[in-house]
């Protein structure tokens, strides 16, 4: 018999408020008053015939048996969510949704996306721009190229790019007056930086790099100074001066001439920070999804072959396509899958 069983609206409520432990708090989240939010409490009660909050002194706490049915009613949520996303993409022109940071979106995925487009000329692509790791059990997110710091329970992770660091600059400043002969050059020519931080990890900067290039009197200069890697690159292709250039960013503007590596040297990005292409693990059945993961594996694994045919891979970059893949169970255990194990998304790597 279901006819005692609460509706969705009833369990978000429960959801929220338990969550919060604040009738006000959830109110607000849902766009509820709080008297309405304790009303449908309320009535949920009546209708199990057990009380879920105990009242007392402004305070509200779950009882056992509100802990019980908390428990059942986020789980039934989240299995009715995964259902319906699931149902919307088995659509025909469901869009697919993928989120990246601004860097690799912009010198990385749009670049090759019309490949893509190519495809699938029936799915609409929409891209969020995010530096943040997605949760991607939201539903506005089928496929995210994120760090590899945080991947979540799951979800599956196949690993992209490592970070290889470099100077860059367009190709007319070295025509300039000034020479750039040796690192200590850099000294005098304008540099441009890249400020970030995250996670307690601050982003390799010129200073880093001078310090292993063995350039012992660097000292920052007023320049220009950017939070996002794409708009530093976009800067030395204009003439602006030289940046250090992350390899995957730089591959397609080194090899269309746009702009030239002066210098060989180049420092390790934090490894925690290595790019990656997450989806659910539920996702594994939709098509498009599919043909998505096949497709952007492919795509990095030309990107490192154009980068080692520059002379430009290491023997840890080369790794990389023919690693292991991280899978992370909804248990929150991770597993590395070894290449022979691999579904036919992983496979498309090798």
């Amino acid at each position: 018999m279901t006819g005692s069983i609460a509706g969705t609206r009833s369990l978000k409520v429960l959801e929220a408020a338990a969550r919060h432990l604040n009738f006000t708090r959830a109110a607000a989240e849902l766009g509820l008053t709080p008297g309405a939010v304790s009303h449908q409490i309320k009535e949920l009660e009546t209708q199990l015939g057990v009380d879920l909050f105990i009242r007392a002194n402004r305070s509200l706490r779950l009882t056992a048996a509100g802990k019980i049915f908390n428990e059942a009613a986020t789980n039934a949520l989240a299995t009715l969510a995964a259902a319906a996303r699931r149902a919307r993409q088995a659509q025909p022109g469901a869009p697919l949704r993928i989120s990246a940071s601004s860097s690799i979106t912009a010198k990385w995925l749009v670049p090759r996306m019309h490949r893509f487009a190519e495809l699938e000329p029936k799915t609409d692509l929409r891209i969020d721009m995010t530096c943040e790791t997605p949760s991607l059990h939201r539903e506005d997110v089928d496929v995210a190229i994120c760090y590899g710091q945080a991947i979540a329970a799951g979800t599956r992770a196949d690993p992209l790019f490592d970070h290889s660091i470099f100077p860059v600059c367009s190709p007319m400043w070295l025509q300039a007056a000034l020479p750039l002969e040796s690192p200590a050059d850099l000294l005098r020519h304008t540099l441009i930086h890249v400020s970030w931080s995250g996670l307690g990890v601050t982003w390799p900067d010129w200073g880093t790099w001078m310090l292993a290039a063995g350039v012992e009197r660097y000292e920052p200069r007023p320049g220009l100074h950017f939070e996002d890697s794409s708009l530093a690159i976009q800067a030395a292709i204009e003439g602006h001066g030289v940046a250090l250039g992350d390899a995957a960013l730089v591959a397609d503007d080194l090899i269309a001439g746009r702009l030239v590596r002066p210098f060989a040297l180049a420092i390790d990005g934090p490894p925690q920070f290595a790019y990656f292409l997450v989806s659910r693990l539920d996702s594994s059945d939709n098509p498009v999804v599919y043909r998505f993961h096949e497709w952007a594996l492919v795509e990095a694994q030309k990107t490192r072959e154009d980068m080692a045919a520059l002379g430009y891979a290491r023997s840890r970059e080369r790794a990389v396509s023919n690693s292991t893949r991280l899978t992370v169970s909804s248990s929150g255990n991770a597993m590395m899958t070894p290449m022979a194990q691999r579904s036919p998304i992983a496979r498309s790597s090798s």
